[in-house]
């Protein structure tokens, strides 16, 4: 039998901003269809270790094996990637963000097909076609004509997850892709992520819905201080967490939640 390989492999990831040493030596194997939700305070590292992964962000030093690519990120080491691999890499490499970073000037439409032409070089007409057919899954199909500024939060997210979607990536990162919205907008966004992952997308998220991360991951990482401070199945990790950081932070932010809710019932 063939073995199943990681999708995904880090070693030793260590970004610094000047003094401040953001990712301390960090490992991790995501396998395919993996859904891993990454949880920790603010400042703990989360979101700039999915922009290292996508390299919006250049790590100091990183073994980093992807699909077909085999990286070494160390000044002067002959596997760094060079211009063409890295827009290679991140063509495969999804990202949604906190806010939905749509082009304004553009319809719905036009924001989904831009990259699969400009990048891929895909004809206009195969664009349409495959984009039409994302935002019948995402349920916007009704407002592929309209601009971003008609859109509620919500719409506007979830046209962003069609247009990572249409460069038809291998990995999807989710970089608090609810924090930006409204309360009641959060839950139709929260669905599409589940559908994907019920579809066997392989999916990294920093999210700090508990009870999301508990139903549809199949693993999750606290980061604490830069570094993984727990690794393991949601049932292990948020049912029964080992260090006393992680306690405290589930009680602050299950105690958030409950507070948000009593607010919203008023």
């Amino acid at each position: 039998m063939n073995e199943i390989k990681p999708l995904l492999s880090i070693r030793e990831l260590n970004k610094s901003y000047g003094d401040l040493h953001v990712l301390k030596n960090i490992a991790l194997e995501v396998m395919p269809g993996e859904v891993v939700a990454i949880i920790g305070a603010s400042g703990s590292g989360k979101s700039t270790f999915l922009r290292c992964l996508n390299v919006m962000e250049m790590p100091q030093s990183c073994f980093m094996d992807f699909g077909d690519f085999c990286f070494d990120f160390r000044e002067g080491a002959r596997a760094q990637p060079d211009a063409v691999q890295l827009q290679q890499l991140r063509t495969q490499i999804g990202m949604v963000f906190q806010s939905y970073h749509l082009w304004p000037h553009m319809t719905v439409l036009e924001n989904v097909i831009e990259a699969p032409m400009r990048v891929k070089k895909m004809s206009r007409k195969v664009a349409i076609a495959e984009a039409d057919e994302l935002l019948t899954r995402v349920g916007m199909l009704a407002k592929r004509d309209s601009y971003p500024a008609k859109l509620s939060g919500g719409q506007q997210q979830r046209v962003a997850i069609a247009r990572a979607l249409a460069m038809k990536p291998k990995l999807m990162l989710f970089d608090e892709a609810t924090s930006a919205l409204d309360p009641e907008l959060v839950g139709e966004v929260l669905s599409l992520i589940a559908t994907l992952a019920n579809d066997g997308m392989t999916m990294l998220l920093v999210t700090h819905e508990i009870a999301f991360a508990r139903e549809v991951s199949n693993r999750v990482l606290f980061f604490d201080q830069g570094v993984i401070a727990e690794d393991g199945p949601p049932q292990d990790v948020l049912a029964k967490p080992k260090s006393p950081r992680l306690q405290q932070f589930l009680r602050r932010i299950l105690h958030e939640d409950i507070t948000a809710s009593r607010e919203s019932a008023q």
